[in-house]
Parts: C-alpha cells; sequence; structure tokens
C-alpha cells in the first residue's frame, strides 16, 4: 500500500499555502501521524519549515529539474515509512514554467502536474480577504479548468469574522466543494523575509520553531485534519526511486580523466557546507554521493576548516551575503580552500558556493579561487535554464544538455574568468555565458538538482577517488 497523498495549493502566490501546510504538517504529526513533506519546486527554504514539523527532511518534487518520470519515484522514495504526505503547491495551481505554447494547460513545474501525476486530490487554500460571494466563479473555475486535477476542498484563511466566514461557506456549497477549514487572520504568524523569500529555518533559529509551533497550533484549532486524512489519495504506485540503482547505471567516464569508479580508492571524504550561510540543497543529494561510495562530511564555514582527509569539496546555495564578515573571519578555510583547489582538489560550486570561491563579496574577503570580484545586486534574477557545459569538468563533459534554476540578487563583477561553465540563451534569444569552469572547479549560479543528473554526482566522487589516491601515493 503507497502512502496517501494531499495537495496544498492556492490560487496564487501569498494565499498562504507555506503556513497551512507547515501548520498541517505539524498538526497531523501532533495527531500520531508519520507525515511525509514535500515542496513543488525547486524551493529550498519552505522545506526547511517543513522539516521542522515532520521531523524529517522536507524534499522536493520537480518536474523541470529531474523530468516528470521520476516524480512519482521520488516521491515513493521519500514518503515510504509515512502514514500520509502533504504536498505543498508552487504559485497559482496552475503557475509553472511559461511554454512557447500558451495553449498548454498543465504547465511543466506546475503544482497541477505533480498533482496529476500523483493523481492526488488538491486542497485549494484561499486567501478570503476581499472574498464575498463571488468566491463561488472563481472556485468553479478552478474546479472546471482541467478535468484531470481533483479538487478535493476548500480551506479558507484570513476569516475576518464568523459573518464572513458564513458567506464564504455558502459559496463554497454553491459549488459542491467542502470547506476542511477556516482560519482566522493572525499575523503574528508571519515569519521574516528577505530579498528572496522567508529566513531559511536553520538560520531564523527558535524562533523559526515557535513560528512552526504556532502554525501547527492555528491548523490544529481550525482545520478538520480527519476529513484532510480521508481525502488523501491511496493509489500512487509505481516503484520507489533508487539512489544506488542510479549510480550504478551511470556513465562516469568523465573528459576530465578520472579513471576509478566510485568507491574503488576507498571512500572518499566528500566535504558538504552547511550552516546558516549554505542552507540550499537538496536530500536526495548526500544520498546520491553516499550511494557512488563517498563518505560525507558536513562542516559549517563559519567557524569550521575542511574535515579530515576532505577529497572533494561541494559549496552549496545558501545566503553568504548575509554572513560576509563572518566567513571572511574563517581565514584558515579560505586559506585551506584555495590551496585544495590548486592542488586540483574536485570542486563543486553552486550560488552561495560561487561567491565563495571569489575574492571578495561585498568588500570581505572570500577564497580567492576565481578571478571575480562580487556583490548584492539591484534585482532578482529567477527562472529555470536549458544550460550546456561549454567546458569539460569533473561532472560534466562539454556539450553535455542540462536544466537548471538560477535564483540570485548578487551579480559578478570586475571578473577576469574566461572559461564560462555554461552556456543558454535567454528569452530573446541573446547567447549568456555564466559560471567558470578552471582545473576541477565548477562554479555557476545555477542550480541543479542531483536526482536529475546522477552520472554528475557519480563522475564528481569518482574525481574525488582520483584525488584522494593521487594524494596518498605522493
Amino acid at each position: 500500500m503507497s502512502t496517501p497523498a494531499v495537495v496544498i495549493a492556492a490560487p496564487s502566490s501569498g494565499s498562504g499555502k507555506t503556513t497551512l501546510a507547515t501548520g498541517l504538517i505539524g498538526a497531523l504529526q501532533q495527531a500520531g501521524q508519520r507525515v511525509a513533506p514535500f515542496k513543488v519546486g525547486p524551493d529550498y527554504i519552505d522545506p526547511g519549515y517543513h522539516g521542522l514539523a515532520a521531523g524529517r527532511p522536507g524534499r522536493n518534487l520537480d518536474p523541470v529539474l529531474v523530468g516528470a518520470e521520476r516524480v512519482v519515484p521520488m516521491y515513493r522514495h521519500g514518503a515510504h515509512d509515512c502514514d500520509i504526505a502533504v504536498v505543498e503547491g508552487v504559485m497559482g495551481l496552475f503557475d509553472g514554467r511559461i511554454a512557447d505554447d500558451q495553449a498548454v494547460t498543465v504547465a511543466e513545474g506546475s503544482t497541477a502536474q505533480v498533482a496529476a501525476l500523483l493523481e492526488a486530490p488538491v486542497v485549494l487554500v484561499v486567501d478570503a480577504r476581499g472574498h464575498s460571494q463571488s468566491l463561488a466563479a472563481l472556485l468553479h473555475g478552478f474546479a472546471t479548468f482541467d478535468s484531470g486535477i481533483r479538487l478535493g476542498g476548500v480551506i479558507l484563511n484570513r476569516v475576518g469574522s464568523e459573518r464572513h466566514e458564513e458567506v464564504l461557506r455558502a459559496a463554497c456549497d454553491r459549488v459542491g466543494l467542502p470547506v476542511l477549514g477556516a482560519l482566522p487572520r493572525m499575523a503574528e504568524l508571519s515569519v521574516p523575509a528577505r530579498h528572496l523569500g522567508l529566513i531559511p529555518a536553520v538560520e531564523h533559529g527558535r524562533a523559526a520553531r515557535n513560528a512552526v509551533d504556532a502554525m501547527t497550533e492555528l491548523v490544529a484549532a481550525h482545520v478538520d485534519l480527519a476529513a484532510v486524512a480521508r481525502l488523501a489519495a491511496v493509489h500512487v504506485s509505481g516503484p520507489a526511486w533508487d539512489p544506488v540503482g542510479e549510480v550504478r547505471g551511470a556513465e562516469i567516464a568523465p573528459a576530465s580523466g578520472c579513471e576509478p569508479e566510485p568507491g574503488t580508492s576507498g571512500s572518499p571524504v566528500i566535504a558538504v557546507a552547511g550552516g546558516a550561510a549554505f542552507t540550499f540543497g537538496y536530500a536526495e543529494h548526500r544520498e546520491l554521493l553516499e550511494a557512488a561510495g563517498a563518505t560525507v562530511a558536513v562542516f559549517d564555514p563559519l567557524c569550521d576548516e575542511l574535515p579530515t582527509g576532505t577529497a572533494g569539496l561541494v559549496l552549496p546555495g545558501g545566503f553568504p551575503e548575509e554572513h560576509a564578515a563572518e566567513l571572511a573571519a574563517n581565514e584558515p578555510l579560505l586559506t585551506g580552500v584555495a590551496e585544495a583547489a590548486r592542488q586540483g582538489m574536485p570542486v563543486h560550486a553552486e550560488c552561495a558556493g560561487l561567491l565563495y570561491l571569489t575574492r571578495s563579496l561585498d568588500g570581505h574577503r572570500m577564497a580567492g579561487v576565481l578571478d571575480a570580484t562580487a556583490e548584492f545586486g539591484p534585482r532578482l534574477t529567477l527562472g529555470y535554464r536549458d544550460a550546456v557545459a561549454l567546458t569539460d569538468s569533473p561532472l560534466w563533459s562539454a556539450g553535455e544538455r542540462v536544466r537548471g534554476h538560477e535564483f540570485h540578487r548578487t551579480r559578478l563583477t570586475a571578473t577576469g574568468v574566461d572559461t564560462p561553465a555554461w552556456g543558454w540563451r535567454s528569452p530573446t534569444g541573446e547567447p549568456i555565458r555564466e559560471g567558470a569552469s578552471i582545473h576541477r572547479v565548477h562554479a555557476s549560479y545555477l542550480h541543479t538538482h542531483p536526482a536529475g543528473n546522477p552520472t554528475a554526482t557519480a563522475r564528481f566522487v569518482s574525481a574525488a577517488a582520483a584525488y584522494a589516491a593521487s594524494r596518498a601515493d605522493a
């Protein structure tokens, strides 16, 4: 029997999906259910709050980055020992990657696409502010827009009064949609945000825990948990995603000249940056690294040095611009990373990792591996990219194609990098050259999902094993 799932969606962003989903996860968990938390899309921040509520890692379901064929297997992998799964959507129910063919009903990467793949019912969270009887027309549109999506109920959010709730419930009755809950306006539940959304739970510390507890209490008091559980689908079938199987079938011979198969030179230590400055990552990344034969050592660049025996370094995304002074103060690590890169250690850096490898970030010293400086910029860069590798690296061979996602408000300045990592075209057709691939360092603003690129992970571990062997022979 597969784990039943319910998808939490909304007509638009800002309706309260994260509050409702996080509180629902916590309330179900509090009621004795083992809850698997998921988030549609490339979001790294919401899963942190989901994870606090569930007591297990929040995971992403992103058809764009991993392929639609992996969504159900990854769902089954992440929910295999749970009683129910709560899947928080992204943006509005039918919002996703904007396609050239605007006649496409279910956009790629949308909540609707994931709900259809899982054959799971959708609960629509509606921001009730400003709504009255006309809510019936809105709900009728969402319920009938696509026959492949099953709208199972409504949760009213930010309800103003008892009379307001009565009117809204009558509107829902008019279109035959049950109201599963009605949440009053609670401004004190807001979680501090910054330029890319909510502040990650890891950074927000005890306040994040308090916010999750408050969301849980609110949902437990105002949502019919039993009705939500009854609504959840139970027919998510198919094999579970298997990291061992993914890397076992990977073609690991990259152009960077790394010979050994994963694990044949022992278990290379892959150091993965974590802590408050490097919070963007996927649970599947560590699972793939370990499946490929690596020993994963998580460290905090704010205060730690490279773990003993490090043979490969992963610097994921995050908010280094918020911690630049502290990162600069850890001079032993900056020096150690620069020396390791100079000696040929494989380094995979995404977004925050790219910034860490520059000479400076907002005037603060960084590792200096890349001939560039970085600064906080005036605008947000956001969106999926269809990229091609322009050079060989420990992860990709020149000419290989990958789907990635950009999400940043920093920019490189005074750059002398002349070997970009990726190339793609802007929506207007302009050629873009981005990142850097030098020696065995691959650094870029582009976030990729390891589950969508298992060969790259296997190659990286192979490169680390080769580096470890070369150091042992030196």
